[in-house]
């Protein structure tokens, strides 16, 4: 019980330490305010968008900015606010689905082939190295093209082109801890080897897997803004940021508010994931933690 309770005392220790460090990052209060704004977002736009997002009103079609439409009305004569408010909620369904699945993939590929070595990290690396050859848009979009347009079909490309950098990272983390002492000791105490891996190996790359994982998310919803650029993404009438800059393309001239206010939004919410990221890695690389 004591043990216990000093472990979880020096547990809240290292967390509200975290937090101090972090909060004296200005760049990455502000990507946390970004973020934290995405959120907001997307758990209460039915309340925070003034117009419905998906009807119609061709009387306003392409209405500039102002009191009725604060930042314009689509081709249809949509409230473009609304629609972004609701696209933030296809942003990160879409970044929540790749995540959860292709971080998971990768770590459990690069610790296995860490651990065993031998022709298994071979074939794994291989396969891995032939992935990260190709450009990760191209590869999404041959992914997508085979499956088939749609959301959940472009966040199962992304995630199979996102993998990669997971394993590889979990591998050299693997190779440098699966000698260290403290696994030998799990070892020597009866411990099979999966064990080891998921409940010792595992845990230490959860750290840098967490900084990766903030980092790939601007990329992320740059290549699914791209699929659905070209069709291949969210389909209409969903909200989707991406689509939405390629209706507008065809108004940019005369009715810029089309296509660069979902363009913005790209832009800001892609800003907030990598200084968000960047922050976090600042803390959590034992080389840069010196410094802050």
């Amino acid at each position: 019980m004591i043990g216990g309770s000093a472990a979880r005392a020096a547990q809240w220790k290292q967390v509200v330490s975290f937090c101090r460090r972090f909060s004296r990052n200005p760049l990455g209060m502000f990507g946390l305010a970004i973020i934290v704004i995405l959120l907001f977002c997307a758990a209460f736009a039915p309340w925070l968008a003034p117009h419905d997002p998906y009807l119609p009103n061709l009387q306003a079609r392409l209405t500039p900015p102002g009191p009725e439409f604060w930042l314009g009305s689509d081709e249809l004569g949509r409230d473009i606010l609304s629609r972004v408010i609701y696209g933030s909620r296809l942003t990160l369904l879409i970044v929540g689905l790749v995540i959860v699945t292709a971080a998971p993939i990768g770590l459990f590929i690069g610790v296995v082939s860490g651990t065993y070595g031998g022709w298994l990290d071979v074939v794994f690396m291989r396969v891995t190295d032939v992935f990260l050859a190709v450009p990760k848009l191209l590869l999404a979009l041959a992914f997508v093209a085979a499956l088939g347009p749609g959301i959940v079909n472009a966040a199962l490309a992304i995630t199979l082109t996102a993998w990669p950098p997971y394993a590889r990272m979990a591998r050299a983390e693997a190779l440098a801890v699966r000698n260290s002492d403290y696994v030998n000791a799990v070892r020597l105490a009866g411990a099979s080897e999966m064990r080891i891996i998921f409940f010792h190996i595992m845990p230490m790359c959860m750290s840098s897997v967490i900084v990766r994982m903030t980092l790939d998310m601007a990329g992320i919803i740059l290549t699914a803004a791209g699929l659905g650029f070209i069709g291949l993404g969210a389909q209409p009438p969903l909200p989707e940021w991406g689509a939405m800059i390629s209706t507008g393309r065809k108004f940019i001239f005369d009715q810029w508010w089309v296509a660069t206010v979902p363009g913005f939004a790209i832009f800001i919410v892609s800003l907030g994931f990598n200084l968000l990221g960047d922050a976090i890695r600042d803390l959590l690389d034992p080389h840069l933690k010196a410094r802050i």
